[in-house]
């Protein structure tokens, strides 16, 4: 074997000839295989690491490697008793006037999961590979690990610079938040979950968007709560139909997300501003605001609105934004905006749930927004989600014409089309799989009944431009399909 030889390629030698040895019988030191095998001692130490991992091979520091014991047959593993004890266990909550928790993630799972091989993936929520600040975030993530205290632990709370960093975000150039008012969390998802538990007791009524992101419906039902739908139009929630039902449901708390929606990619209304905080503020309760996709700003959408958090001196608005949307899946990193008391209850619900964020992705996170690169990638993805969302409507309309857009938004990676009446989501979405194309049916983004057949179609996760354009012309192979058996 020459030097060249891959780590891969000497794992796999070494697994051959493990047989060779009986179990817990030493394997010959790492400079005799250096010499044997003609590789680095990196590439050797690399190759034992992977039978290591395997659970082939164990080490001694100082002593050396040693074939693993053997391992029990899968099927003593696999042994199983009887469970169904559980569904006793697990609905006993149910009883008397108490909401049952249901832990339903199909609808969040189908924008989280990875497509089959060959399938294009036109429900995802997160920007491809070629999108994401790949070398920014690995040149962050350096910087931040020799960082002095990196490893150390944080304050509770988070970074002081990170939260007033997000402070500034969040508070605008009125410089209305300051950075005591945040908190910095795992991401957006773990903030709503967090601000649900604090502001509403299970059994309560939560009033939610409808139709809205099935993520925070699975958090509310999670915690108990009893999600009361809301209906969005082109112009956002409607603040007459909001204060008639905080009159009729009693609830205290209300999510909305008034830039870009999802999935409709509404923007709430100046006028309509007013009017929600005002029935808000008249109900005694709280807005929960999911600022999710104010770094997903289109070239073309203009000054954007302030988050309403900048204009509630009262305490009203709980706000939540993260970086997870504009840069990685994987940088899970958050932040939560409140004032007065409510502030102590989300922090110590934090606490108690997840103690805090991990200093290194704090660090990181802080690294990359301060760097000059951040704005620039920051450019280059409103442009590109400009073009996607334009060619994403025009292979649409020659595509698919049967399919209806009531709003194309200038913000946010998604387009919500309604379907012909009487179609149904779940066939054409499982046609739409079977033609090469995943796209997500509507009804897990409502609270109750849909009003009508919908799928959400994103145009950010494509790999490339044109599988944009492909991915909607297998669609409307499936549309084809489907709508003339209905």
């Amino acid at each position: 074997m020459v030097e060249r030889s891959s780590v891969a390629e000497l794992a796999a030698s070494l697994r051959g000839e493990l047989d060779r040895y009986s179990p817990g019988e030493k394997l010959p030191s790492s400079r005799s295989l250096v010499e044997r095998f003609r590789a680095g001692p990196v590439t050797v130490s690399r190759a034992l690491g992977v039978l290591v991992a395997e659970g082939l091979v164990v080490t001694r520091p100082g002593v050396g490697a040693f074939r693993a014991p053997a391992r029990r047959p899968d099927s003593a593993l696999l042994q199983r008793g009887d469970t169904s004890w559980q569904e006793v266990a697990l609905s006993a909550d149910a009883s008397g006037d108490q909401v049952p928790r249901s832990v339903d993630a199909n609808g969040v799972t189908t924008t989280l999961d990875v497509p089959p091989p060959g399938v294009l993936e036109l429900n995802g929520g997160y920007l491809p590979p070629g999108l994401q600040p790949t070398q920014a975030l690995a040149a962050a993530l350096a910087r931040a690990g020799r960082r002095p205290g990196a490893w150390l632990r944080p304050s509770l709370e988070g970074l002081e610079e990170l939260r007033g960093w997000f402070a500034r975000e969040i508070g605008g150039p009125g410089g209305t938040v300051a950075a005591a008012d945040v908190l910095i969390t795992a991401g957006g998802q773990s903030a709503l979950t967090t601000a649900l538990r604090a502001l509403a007791p299970p059994g309560a009524a939560v009033l939610v968007e409808s139709p809205t992101y099935p993520g925070m419906l699975a958090a509310a039902r999670a915690s108990g709560l009893r999600p009361v739908p809301v209906p969005v139009d082109s112009q956002g929630v409607r603040p007459d139909l909001l204060a008639d039902a905080f009159r009729a449901s009693g609830a205290r708390v209300f999510v909305c997300q008034p830039l870009f929606q999802n999935p409709t990619g509404a923007v709430l209304a100046p006028g309509r501003r007013r009017e929600v905080l005002r029935a808000v503020r008249e109900a005694g309760a709280f807005l929960v605001e999911d600022d999710f996709a104010r770094h997903l700003a289109h070239e073309d959408a203009g000054p954007l609105p302030p988050a309403l958090r900048a204009e509630d001196p009262d305490g009203v608005v709980v706000h939540i934004c993260s970086l997870t949307k504009a840069t990685s899946p994987s940088l899970r990193v958050g932040a939560l905006a409140a004032r007065g008391p409510v502030l102590e209850r989300l922090r110590a619900i934090q606490i108690v749930d997840t103690f805090f964020v991990p200093r290194p992705l704090q660090e990181a996170a802080l690294e990359l927004v301060g760097a000059p690169a951040w704005p620039r990638h920051l450019r280059t993805v409103a442009a590109e989600l400009r073009t996607r969302r334009e060619l994403t409507l025009a292979a649409l309309a020659d595509q698919v014409p049967a399919l209806g857009l009531a709003h194309a938004p200038r913000g946010g990676y998604h387009l919500w089309l309604r379907l012909p009446d009487g179609t149904d989501e779940g066939v054409l979405t499982a046609a739409a799989l079977r033609a090469g194309v995943a796209v997500a049916p509507g009804s897990p983004y409502f609270a109750a009944e849909s009003p009508a057949p919908h799928i959400r179609l994103t145009f950010a996760p494509a790999a490339a431009e044109g599988d944009i354009v492909e991915g909607v012309r297998r669609l409307g192979a499936a549309c084809a399909e489907v709508l003339t058996r209905s």
